[in-house]
């Protein structure tokens, strides 16, 4: 959807904090041909755990609309090993981000959550409702609560103060510029480098985390961005009625999954590894399941587009762009 064109919802100017990132990035690909007049700055030039410099970059600039992307993520093991990290960069992000929107007058925000927030154990596909219902994923239960502190904090200014603040939750993504750092990667890029650096080295086998038995829903980071523009492309009054009801999220996702088995196997087939994997069961499997209920999504008008198939080759062909000197 053109989120300018006979809509004219977007104007002035366009705030996407963590513009560097997956999601970010993508955010500026898809909008940034439409909207000439965005906003970014990376970490060096405005530190948003900085509540002043935050108030200050506000102040100066007046964004009209923010897409809050900005977030320090990771994996199973950063998170693990670095709760603390994930629960006091996020929240202080956050914090200053929406306070400073709400102070300025901010016309529409939209918060990038993560599926990560819902109960470990919910009914499957996931609902919006169930927010709250349960105990959460240990592994990644700091940045969890971090994330669900964010749409509560939506939600509250939305009903103290009449701002139009929407949390998105997408399921889990990859795509241009996804983390391929062993340590601190999800588990597709983590995949993409671990089989492409076995065929660079010629090794037999391949060693995957957990039993591969969890499934897991995936979307391209490209579809993400072209779900947030379709968002905030909707009618004034359509958006407004999203942002004030009980809970002020939108899922974002395909509405399929797959087991972690069978996206090793199409990962390995991508790459063009001939070797085997090894299952290291002693290694955590996380959340057994999640996959988002995207109906809402739906039923206003947006589906994903792009095949799992597709999306992990041009994430590969990227990979590849990044790291010269690669076997084909």
């Amino acid at each position: 959807m053109n989120v300018t064109g006979q809509r004219g919802l977007i104007t002035g100017k366009l705030y996407i904090a963590g513009h560097r990132g997956l999601v970010g990035s993508a955010l500026v690909r898809r909008l940034e041909p439409e909207l000439p007049d965005i906003i970014t700055r990376n970490h060096a030039q405005l530190d948003l755990t900085d509540a002043r410099a935050v108030m200050g970059f506000f102040a100066r600039e007046r964004p009209r609309t923010v897409l809050l992307a900005a977030a320090k993520v990771g994996g199973i093991l950063a998170n693990r090993d670095f709760p603390g990290d994930f629960i006091r960069e996020n929240l202080a992000i956050e914090l200053n981000v929406l306070e400073a929107a709400r102070c300025y007058g901010v016309e529409r925000l939209l918060f990038m959550g993560s599926s990560c927030v819902y109960p470990r154990d919910c009914p499957q596909p996931i609902r919006e409702e169930y927010l709250l219902t349960g105990p959460l994923e240990s592994t990644n239960r700091a940045y969890a609560v971090a994330k669900i502190c964010g749409i509560e904090m939506c939600a509250a200014y939305n009903r103290q103060y009449g701002t139009d603040f929407l949390a998105v939750m997408p399921t889990n993504l990859y795509g241009i510029g996804d983390n391929y750092e062993p340590n601190t990667s999800h588990v597709l890029p983590g995949l993409i480098q671990r089989f492409h650096q076995a065929k660079c080295d010629g090794a037999m086998t391949v060693e995957a985390w957990g039993t591969g038995r969890p499934r897991r829903e995936l979307l391209l980071s490209d579809d993400l961005a072209d779900a947030c523009a379709f968002l905030l492309g909707l009618p004034n009054e359509i958006f407004k009625a999203l942002a004030h009801r009980g809970l002020p999220l939108v899922n974002i996702g395909t509405g399929e999954d797959l087991s972690i088995a069978q996206l090793t196997e199409l990962v390995k087939e991508v790459v063009g590894y001939t070797g085997e994997v090894i299952w290291d069961t002693s290694k955590p499997d996380g959340t057994p399941r999640k996959l988002l209920d995207v109906s809402l999504l739906t039923a206003l008008g947006w589906t994903a587009k792009t095949s799992l198939a597709l999306g992990i080759a041009g994430t590969y062909e990227d990979f590849l762009t990044r790291h010269r000197g690669s076997p084909r």
